[in-house]
């Protein structure tokens, strides 16, 4: 059975995303706009930050990448400010890779192929859904004591769907935005392990729901 090619980029845009965080970047923004005097001449596919807290514009390709894909990295991240970085299933022919290594083109290759067998998936399925369980009630039945600035945090990235959003919604820079959620990871009041920004917006979502029904719950003199 085929797929539709744009399924199967989404389906390689979240391998990839993975494999960045694998690898120590933390996701910054996703479906980020190049604009130039008002006007939108591009987009890149992320932006993520290594954990020197430099940062590159991330391209992300399904297949092979070939030098026009190249050429287009580079001037993107170029036109952002950012160190270009592809991930890709490899080069599309000797020259890419040249040209890539020429250009300082940073590249984080995938498998060709992630093949496992039924019985390994149910496996890796089982062991999931156990881990998610066991998140989920430790964020809904350890008690936590938030200060005022946790709280608006952890409402703020309820709100917003990538880290760039929530620095618009606590009005400061992305950096202290980024700040904002160490602090809490610190504190252990969000996993400090967790690099994906949609993990960590959930286990707010579940801290506030159980600070909430602790307030409701405990007698009032």
């Amino acid at each position: 059975m085929s797929i539709s090619q744009k399924r199967k980029w989404r389906s390689s845009e979240e391998i990839a995303v993975k494999v960045l965080e694998k690898n120590g970047f933390r996701i910054i923004d996703r479906g980020a706009k190049i604009v130039i005097n008002g006007i939108e001449v591009g987009e890149v596919d992320a932006i993520a930050e290594d954990s020197s807290g430099v940062r590159y514009a991330v391209e992300i390709k399904a297949g092979t990448i070939d030098i026009n894909g190249i050429r287009q990295a580079y001037v993107n991240s170029q036109l952002l400010g950012y160190k270009p970085l592809i991930v890709a299933k490899g080069f599309a022919d000797e020259s890419a890779e040249i040209l890539a290594s020429n250009l300082g083109v940073k590249t984080l290759l995938l498998s060709d192929q992630f093949i496992i067998d039924a019985e390994e998936l149910e496996v890796i399925v089982e062991t999931a859904f156990w881990r998610i369980i066991e998140n989920v009630l430790d964020m809904m039945f350890i008690e936590r004591a938030l200060e005022a600035e946790d709280e608006e945090t952890l409402n703020a990235m309820v709100k917003s769907g990538t880290i760039k959003e929530l620095a618009e919604s606590l009005n400061c820079s992305i950096e202290e935005a980024v700040d904002r959620i160490r602090k809490l990871q610190d504190k252990n009041v969000l996993g400090r392990n967790t690099k994906n920004y949609q993990e960590l917006r959930l286990q707010a979502k579940l801290i506030l729901l159980n600070h909430k029904l602790n307030k409701l719950l405990t007698p009032r003199n």
